[in-house]
């Protein structure tokens, strides 16, 4: 097991994907967690971007950890090279140990297991149940419409301003990564 100083993000992407654009993408994230010594929590799949961002981390010596509910083992085809592979009784033991583990969380693009990883993240830092970042990578507009959405809800006033803050999106990796870690702005960029 790596050490607990050791500064984790939890990466969430599709795993159902095959668009090379979106594969290409979570293999530079995993690179770069790798690159920056940090260690990389994901859903514990094999396939797609998830695939893609757990063997670019280890291939450049990141620690993976990977946690995915039993019933996911064979679909999203278990990545039984992590490091750590944790397997759950439930989606929700899942997502709970992947906040438990992570400093930090990053939403590539994805499809509803995605987003809904990302609203409990998100929900969890406004309702104060944690002080991580909050980060989407939109590298091409992928989320545009679900922040056109969000922002009329902000609009409406059904969103509060201090819930909209607690979400940074970016269009550039070099930009996620300032965000993941604010408090090391001075690390060398992407």
């Amino acid at each position: 097991m790596v050490s607990e100083s050791v500064y984790s993000v939890c990466v969430y992407c599709s795993a159902s994907t095959a668009d090379p654009a979106y594969i290409s993408l979570a293999a530079r994230i995993g690179t770069e967690i790798a690159r920056r010594g940090w260690q990389l929590v994901s859903g514990g799949g094999h396939v797609s971007m998830m695939g893609a961002v757990a063997t670019a981390a280890r291939a450049g010596g990141a620690h993976t950890v990977g946690v995915i509910p039993k019933h996911l083992v064979h679909k999203e085809v278990a990545d039984v090279d992590a490091d750590e592979l944790l397997v759950t009784d439930t989606m929700r033991q899942r997502k709970q140990l992947m906040e438990d583990r992570a400093d930090a969380f990053l939403t590539l693009p994805g499809g509803i297991g995605t987003l809904e990883e990302f609203f409990e993240s998100w929900t969890g830092g406004y309702l104060g149940q944690h002080d991580k970042p909050v980060v989407v990578l939109d590298p091409d507009g992928f989320y545009r419409g679900l922040f056109q959405w969000l922002d009329e809800l902000h609009d409406r006033k059904f969103v509060p301003q201090s819930a909209m803050d607690r979400i940074t999106v970016v269009s550039d990796l070099a930009s996620a990564f300032t965000a993941l870690r604010p408090d090391a702005a001075s690390e060398s960029s992407a």
